[in-house]
């Protein structure tokens, strides 16, 4: 996979996170910013030509490195575990002032 095509995935992901109005949309556009840094982070650590990295006994070669993928598949749980964390409180946000649109709750803030 091209490193290009991964820096598109995270353009857009900023371009949401700038142009939403609505809470849940930034939360999605940071959840899409995150899987392009992963994919990048992957494509970092991919060697052209390398194999998997389990020596045997007629193993000769380039060997790809395990450990952007033992860190990328912590970051995805980790990730996962954020965003339903900041969707739980975008619940507890509608709940509060009856609705998830940014300039309605900053509004709705600075008359207390």
């Amino acid at each position: 996979m091209d490193p290009l095509l991964t820096f598109v995935v995270i353009l857009i992901g900023f371009y949401g996170l700038s142009t939403s109005k609505n809470i849940i949309k930034s939360v999605f556009s940071v959840t899409i910013i995150e899987s392009g840094v992963i994919l990048l982070f992957l494509n970092l650590g991919n060697l052209e030509g390398g194999s998997v990295p389990i020596v045997g006994e007629a193993f000769t070669g380039i060997v790809s490195d395990p450990l952007p993928q033992a860190l990328m598949i912590t970051t995805i749980v980790i990730g996962s575990t954020v965003t339903a964390l900041a969707l739980m409180l975008c619940i507890k946000v509608f709940h509060h002032y009856g609705t998830v649109e940014w300039r309605e709750i900053l509004r709705r803030g600075e008359g207390k």
